[in-house]
């Protein structure tokens, strides 16, 4: 993204790669990842002749004034960030350098990685450089937006030069000058984990009022739009769910935790985020388990969404992945639809002949005994309930985001479990050993779950 976004505005960026596979397909226009425009701006640069990419790391550094650094810091095993890839990329330019460089480093680290890598670099070349911090802060599934139109662009650096050139990169994307903040590098390096710690602990904090809410029987659709009307609080990331998943917030929080504890810090409202994420993923295939009993050998359902969230192929952390382990090892054959990331969702479960996926959403649902909702793409959104109700062997959806109002599963006379919501009871009681439902079964319309 911020190759393809540079080159857009008249600079001559080049991307390189150690794996010549992907370099390849990057230089034929094919982008590997799937992100709402993001292949067509590409493409239209590589044939203006502003973005190539390569495997010469020499040649790169010796033709850039300005090394940008974005390769993954994955967590370690005890949550920790691994930089292994930040230092193999110091490691990796310096003996090309062969005159001064601003290098930034738009990866995800702990504070003093900066200070730390700086100190690397220094002993492996003679020449000036100014190392600056630029975190990245961009949406998958909205990305292009948020780069070419940012909240702000956080600069991490004392150095006057580098800063000018940094806000000369970024002036065309900026729609005011406090769009760009400055700041010590360190600061820059803490506000990347600080935001993402934040939007995750509202995404935690929302699923266990959800939970109260069940408990005591009031709707959480109703609490989040009474919270939200207050201007101190707002409604962004208080949407009720199946947790939350991806690249960013799980690993995010697991590596501030890490700092903190490193600094002699307790961090214990980062660990229960955390804690309470781990246990949120799972809550769709525990209503699943309480609705049809432990054993689910011979019952087949259908999932809807794998990835993370929509408008992305990212199925790293999803709770979709944690759902269908958790099923298939209660005995359940299940089928799979996403719109785009089925493919990434497969090669997690090579040859397992109780996972299948499919390339219809339909196809998923023939012959199902539930349907269970994970990601809130548009299509499912108004979906044909008449074709539903004609496929589903036993009309019963399990729903992780809340797509449906209450009142229209009603209406539609299926039975419905969603997060932090009454549940709907199917109009007359299921004639199936299987349907134990979520609590009286005997009763019709809304119930607690």
């Amino acid at each position: 993204m911020t190759a393809t976004c540079l080159a857009s505005t008249g600079n001559s960026v080049i991307g390189v790669d150690i794996d010549a596979q992907k370099v390849r397909a990057l230089a034929a226009g094919k982008c590997p990842i799937f992100e709402p425009g993001l292949e067509e701006l590409m493409q239209a640069q590589l044939a203006a002749g502003r973005l190539s990419f390569t495997t010469d790391v020499g040649q790169a550094v010796r033709q850039s004034a300005v090394i940008f650094i974005a390769v993954g810091t994955p967590p370690r095993n005890d949550g920790s960030a691994d930089l292994s890839n930040v230092e193999a990329i110091i490691s990796g330019i310096a003996p090309y350098m062969d005159s001064s460089r601003v290098i930034v480093i738009k990866s995800t680290v702990p504070v003093g990685t900066g200070q730390r890598m700086s100190d690397l670099l220094m002993d492996l070349t003679a020449h000036p450089f100014s190392l600056v911090s630029n975190p990245e802060f961009l949406k998958e599934g909205a990305a292009l937006e948020d780069f070419l139109r940012p909240d702000r662009v956080v600069i991490g650096s004392d150095d006057p030069d580098a800063i000018q050139m940094l806000t000369e990169l970024y002036a065309p994307f900026v729609r005011t000058p406090q769009t760009i903040l400055v700041m010590s590098r360190e600061a820059a390096e803490m506000v990347k984990y600080t935001s993402n710690a934040y939007l995750a602990t509202r995404i935690s904090f929302i699923n266990e009022i959800a939970d109260i809410c069940a408990a005591t029987g009031v709707d959480i659709a109703e609490v989040c739009n009474g919270i939200g009307a207050d201007r101190r609080i707002g409604r962004d990331f208080l949407n009720p769910g199946v947790g939350y998943g991806g690249s960013c917030f799980p690993k995010d929080v697991q590596a501030l935790i890490q700092v903190a504890s490193h600094a002699g810090c307790q961090a214990n409202i980062l660990r229960s985020v955390h804690e309470r994420n781990e246990h949120q993923k799972l809550a769709l295939a525990e209503m699943v388990l309480r609705r049809f009993g432990n054993d689910l050998t011979g019952l087949t359902f259908a999932l809807w969404g794998l990835a993370f969230k929509p408008n992305t192929d990212d199925v790293r952390e999803a709770p979709a992945i944690r759902v269908i382990q958790r099923l298939a090892a209660a005995g359940a054959q299940l089928r799979c639809y996403d719109p785009r990331a089925c493919r990434n969702a497969a090669a997690m479960f090579p040859e397992n002949a109780a996972i299948a996926f499919v390339d219809d959403p339909y196809d998923a649902v023939q012959g199902a005994d539930g349907l269970l909702i994970l990601t809130e793409w548009s299509e499912f959104r108004t979906p044909s309930f008449d074709r539903m109700r004609s496929q589903l062997r036993q009309r019963v959806i399990f729903d992780g985001r809340n797509l449906y109002q209450l009142a229209t599963m009603q209406r539609q006379r299926m039975e419905y479990y969603s997060i932090g919501r009454p549940g709907i009871l199917p109009p007359t009681k299921p004639n199936n050993s299987h349907a134990k439902g979520l609590g009286s079964s005997s009763a019709a319309g809304v119930m607690e779950t």
